[in-house]
C-alpha cells in the first residue's frame, strides 16, 4: 500500500513541476492584404458594432443576444454578447486604446464557459497606393497550474483558423464596397 501510495505522490509530485518550467502566455495573430485605403479600412474595423459582419464568432450564434455601452469607435466602448452555445459563451470587449488609422486594443473578458481577460488587437498598415495589411492578435496568459494545458491545445490552430476566416470576411466585405 505504501508503495501505491508513494507512486501516486510521485505522480502529483511531476504534474505539478512540469508546469513550473513550460511558458504561460500565448500569442495568435493573423494577416490579410485589403484592396483598400487604411483609413477607410481602419474607420470600419474600430467599430465593434460591425464584427458582427466579418467575425467567426459572431457568426456561430445568430441568436445570441448582444448589449452596448458608450459611443462605438472610441474608447471605453463595451459590446457585451451571451449565448448559450458553449464555443461562444458569455463575455465582452472593451476598447482600451485607439491610435487612429493604426492600431485598436481590446480587453477580452470571457465570463462563461471559463472565466479569463485577455487581450486583442487590430493594425492596419499602408502596403500599396490602395492596399492595407490588416493584423488580428491575440494575447493571453494561462496561469500555473493550468499552463500544462497549453501541451495539449494547439491555441495557434484553434484561434488563428477563425482570425484567418474572420480576415478573409472582411476583406470580401470592404473590397465589395
Amino acid at each position: 500500500m505504501k508503495k501505491v501510495l508513494a507512486t501516486i505522490a510521485g505522480i502529483l509530485v511531476i504534474l505539478l513541476l512540469i508546469p513550473l518550467f513550460l511558458r504561460s502566455e500565448y500569442t495568435v495573430e493573423r494577416e490579410v492584404i485589403i484592396g483598400k485605403p487604411k483609413e477607410e479600412v481602419f474607420t470600419y474595423i474600430k467599430s465593434l458594432k460591425n464584427q458582427d459582419n466579418y467575425s467567426v464568432w459572431a457568426k456561430k450564434d445568430p441568436n445570441m443576444k448582444k448589449e452596448f455601452q458608450g459611443t462605438d469607435g472610441t474608447v471605453g466602448f463595451i459590446s457585451s454578447w451571451n449565448s448559450k452555445k458553449e464555443d461562444v459563451g458569455v463575455g465582452e470587449q472593451e476598447i482600451k486604446k485607439i491610435v487612429e488609422g493604426e492600431r485598436l486594443e481590446l480587453e477580452l473578458r470571457f465570463k462563461e464557459p471559463y472565466e479569463d481577460t485577455s487581450q486583442a488587437y487590430m493594425s492596419t498598415e499602408t502596403v500599396g497606393e490602395a492596399a492595407t495589411k490588416v493584423k488580428w492578435g491575440f494575447v493571453g496568459k494561462m496561469p500555473y497550474p493550468m499552463n500544462a494545458m497549453l501541451l495539449f491545445m494547439n491555441l495557434e490552430e484553434m484561434i488563428g483558423k477563425d482570425f484567418s476566416q474572420g480576415l478573409e470576411n472582411l476583406k470580401q466585405i470592404l473590397e465589395k464596397g
